[in-house]
Order: C-alpha cells, then sequence, then structure tokens
C-alpha cells in the first residue's frame, strides 16, 4: 500500500513538473513573440512556415544580388554612353576640319594646322577609349585586364583588348550584356579605297597622313579626304547605333530594378505573415496562459502540503 502511494504521489509530481515547465516554456515563447513581433522563432515552432521563410530569405539574397548587379549594369552603361557622347562631339569636329581640310585653295600650313588639331582630337579620343569603368577595368578592354587600345612608337594605334566582357545576370535565367568592347564599337569600321578593312584610329590617321603629305599630287589628296569623310560619316553612324543599343538596355535595366523590387516586396510581406506576430492574440494568449500557469502552481503548492505527502516523507 505505502509502495502503491509513493508511486503515485511520484506520477503526480512528475506530471505536475512537466505541466509548470510546459506553461512557463510557453509563456516565455509568448513574451519573445511581443517583444520582437517573431512567431516563428524556432523552425520547431511551425515547420511548415518556417520552410516556407527560408526559402524565401534564400530567394532574397539572390534577388538582392540581381539588383546590384542592375545597379552596376546601368552604371557601366551611363559611363559607356558618356564616354561615346564625348566621341562624338570629337568626331564631328572632326569631320568639319576635314570638310576644310578638302578645300584645294589651302596651303600646307593651313593643312598642317588642321592636323595638328586632327591630332588633338586623335588623343583625346584614344584617352576616352581607354578609359576604366567603375570596377577599374578597361571600358571597352572586352574581357582583357589591360588597355583597350595602344599606341606604337610611330603613333599607330591598335586594339589590345580581346573577346567581349562577360554578361552580368540580373535574373533567374537572364543576364545583359553591361559593357562593348572597342573592337565590336569602333573596329571594321569601313574599307578604304583600295579595299582594305579601316577602324576608327585608322580612319582618323589616315587623315592626319593626307593633311600633312605635302608631297601628295592634288588628285589622290582629293580621293583620300573624300574616303576619309566617308569614314568619319561611318565612325558616325557606328558611334550613333552603339549609343541607341545602349539606351534599349538601360530601358531594360530599369523594368529589371522596378520587377525585383516588387518582388522583394511581395517576398518580404509574405515572410512577415508566415513568421510575423499577432501582438493582440500573442498577448491574449500570453494572459491566458499566465492564468493557467498561477493556477496550476497554487494547485501544486496547496496538494503538496497535504498531512499524507508529508506523512510520507
Amino acid at each position: 500500500m505505502t509502495v502503491s502511494i509513493k508511486s503515485g504521489t511520484a506520477h503526480f509530481f512528475q506530471r505536475s513538473t512537466q505541466q509548470l515547465t510546459g506553461l512557463q516554456a510557453k509563456a516565455d515563447r509568448l513574451n519573445t513573440e511581443i517583444a520582437t513581433g517573431v512567431r516563428v522563432t524556432a523552425p520547431s515552432v511551425d515547420p511548415v512556415a518556417s520552410s516556407r521563410a527560408a526559402m524565401l530569405e534564400r530567394l532574397a539574397a539572390d534577388d538582392g544580388q540581381y539588383l546590384a548587379n542592375v545597379k552596376l549594369a546601368s552604371s557601366l552603361l551611363d559611363q559607356s554612353d558618356a564616354a561615346l557622347s564625348t566621341m562624338e562631339i570629337n568626331v564631328q569636329r572632326a569631320r568639319e576640319l576635314a570638310i576644310r581640310g578638302a578645300s584645294e585653295t589651302l596651303t600646307p600650313v593651313d593643312r598642317r594646322a588642321i592636323a595638328t588639331e586632327l591630332r588633338a582630337i586623335v588623343d583625346d579620343i584614344y584617352a576616352t577609349a581607354n578609359l576604366s569603368d567603375a570596377r577599374g577595368a578597361p571600358l571597352f578592354g572586352g574581357a582583357a585586364d589591360g588597355p583597350a587600345y595602344t599606341r606604337a612608337a610611330d603613333g599607330t594605334i591598335s586594339y589590345a583588348g580581346a573577346g567581349e566582357p562577360a554578361p552580368l545576370p540580373i535574373g533567374d535565367s537572364s543576364s545583359i550584356a553591361a559593357a562593348d568592347s572597342g573592337q565590336r564599337l569602333f573596329g571594321a569600321i569601313d574599307t578604304d579605297a583600295n579595299g582594305d578593312p579601316r577602324d576608327m584610329f585608322k580612319v582618323l590617321g589616315d587623315l592626319v597622313a593626307v593633311l600633312e603629305n605635302d608631297a601628295l599630287p592634288e588628285a589622290d589628296r582629293r580621293t583620300a579626304m573624300t574616303d576619309g569623310l566617308d569614314g568619319l560619316g561611318a565612325i558616325t553612324d557606328r558611334l550613333a547605333g552603339a549609343r541607341a543599343s545602349i539606351g534599349a538596355r538601360g530601358a531594360r535595366l530599369q523594368v529589371e530594378q522596378g520587377r525585383i523590387e516588387d518582388l522583394a516586396a511581395e517576398r518580404t510581406s509574405e515572410a512577415k505573415a508566415l513568421t510575423g506576430a499577432d501582438l493582440q492574440q500573442s498577448i491574449a494568449e500570453l494572459q491566458q496562459t499566465m492564468l493557467i500557469l498561477q493556477a496550476a502552481q497554487a494547485s501544486f503548492t496547496k496538494v503538496s502540503q497535504l498531512s499524507l505527502f508529508d506523512y510520507i516523507r
């Protein structure tokens, strides 16, 4: 009989302790919910919501990187557009000089003066073609790390880049070319009278050479100047086309940025709905839990003080 009573008493204490511990743990959790505004503080609280929230967090991290790439691509395209705009201004000035230089009334001194200004324009375009982008890489160097263009001892300017720059990912299955190689933009502009291909710097260099060559027969000079003007027209068209392409890509990036930001807001809202606490409900549940806990504690204290428990001890 005594063994049975002791066994029942031990079971009562174990069950009561478990109940009190569970109620206290629930009260602690509700207090944390109210303090932090977060309902799912651990996967065990709500495994389904926790799993979904973890997936949303991973997607948000991806979207954050995509958004950073969108902003970087926009910056690179803006820099390229500004550089091409500067080149357009210089090429336009070179065209004005070439038209003046084609006049048969000019003296050799006049032509050399025009050639000197053209050389300064070439220097400016060369410097612009060798700009570094926001990452410190050559803006028009393609996939290469060094300068996009180099200049030989005789003044000849050649492309030193290689390949095309890697596109930037801006979505799960989409990317964008944030820069263009100098070879794509300024190479193979046209062919000269002999059918030989010319890039932008060859066109400009040929014009300078013609204006500085006093011994060139007038007929050959006229042909060369016409060639030069045609080349400048081709450069102008190429630059305009490149800027139009940049504008189209920039517009696409604006759309992508809006899409990513809207999606991020939706995912944040969903994650909050999944894991966030309803404060009114949490407070009401905490009050109810505390009442139950207090009642359980009082009951346990009263029962544990009965003479039978004192006698058994």
